[in-house]
């Protein structure tokens, strides 16, 4: 079973971590793998995207229509179209991306495809179930966690971050040139300083380990040299679309829950017996909201 660093629920259990002795000083797994059935929400099938590639890997994403919705409704147009089914991995930078395309980026955009998507980089704040971080932040003015998602704000509109394992549209200089149709998701230190330039439209929740093992392009920006060098992607689906024995199902640690707010202050003062002294504080980004099978 794969281990990703939004799978701690998972991971916690497969190293043996077990509800403490009340009174008792938790780590971060222990306190997700505690976590109440009501301190998760499903992740909807119409938001769980599956890609197949080469070699039998699989690597599962959670959309945030909440944050892109015109540009989330593209891609699964794109989807069910079949736009990606026979692309390729085409992009691997060193601490930075991965990128993904179909076949052919010259064909015609499937119908229902809007060819100028306007620039979905923020949304406002109201409406949003934010639970803010006290750690300051270098990017934005407040930072903290919106139904579930990594959020910045400046007290009146909202973006997603570029944490790691976060999903991004590609595009040209222009803004509205981001269809959906190339896609890319962060795989080293967090590249803040592309908040609210690109849209981010969804995460990783499963398979993020694939990707980062790909051979780096040696072209510029990470763009392989050789096509042959691409790895193929078979298909991509929905998980609505998918027969029911198929269908991977997700859970998310709600924001709002008291689980979660007990995650974030043993993430940001480790207590447990390996740590000399807590830092006292935490980046949004390493406070990746934890994500597990459903059982």
């Amino acid at each position: 079973m794969p281990k990703t660093p939004f799978r701690l629920a998972l991971f916690a259990l497969l190293l043996g971590a077990a509800a403490a002795p009340q009174g008792a000083v938790l780590s971060p797994g222990e306190i997700v793998a505690a976590a109440p059935a009501d301190a998760w929400r499903p992740v909807a099938p119409e938001n769980l995207l599956v890609m197949d590639i080469a070699g039998g890997a699989q690597v599962t994403i959670e959309l945030a229509p909440a944050f892109a919705p015109v540009h989330v409704a593209n891609i699964r147009a794109l989807v069910r179209a079949g736009w990606f089914d026979h692309g390729s991995i085409e992009r691997v930078q060193d601490d930075y991306v991965v990128q993904w395309a179909g076949a052919d980026e010259k064909r015609a955009l499937p119908a229902g495809v809007v060819a100028h998507p306007p620039a979905e980089y923020e949304r406002p704040l109201a409406g949003l179930a934010f639970r803010p971080l006290a750690s300051r932040d270098a990017y934005a003015a407040q930072v903290g966690h919106g139904d579930g998602w990594p959020v910045a704000n400046d007290g009146r509109l909202a973006w997603l971050t570029h944490c790691y394992g976060m999903v991004g549209v590609g595009r040209d200089m222009p803004p509205d040139t981001g269809t959906g149709s190339e896609l890319y998701t962060v795989i080293g230190q967090a590249p803040r300083h592309l908040d609210r330039n690109i849209a981010l439209v969804g995460r990783i929740v499963e398979g993020i380990e694939v990707l980062t093992a790909l051979r780096r392009g040696t072209g510029d920006l990470g763009f392989y040299t050789d096509p042959k060098q691409h790895t193929a992607i078979v298909r991509v689906r929905i998980a609505a679309d998918m027969p029911a024995s198929e269908r991977p199902r997700f859970e998310v640690m709600r924001s709002d829950a008291p689980s979660f707010a007990r995650y974030l202050d043993a993430r940001a003062n480790r207590r447990d017996a390996f740590f000399v002294r807590p830092a006292g504080g935490i980046d949004l980004c390493n406070a990746p909201v934890p994500v597990r099978r459903r059982r």
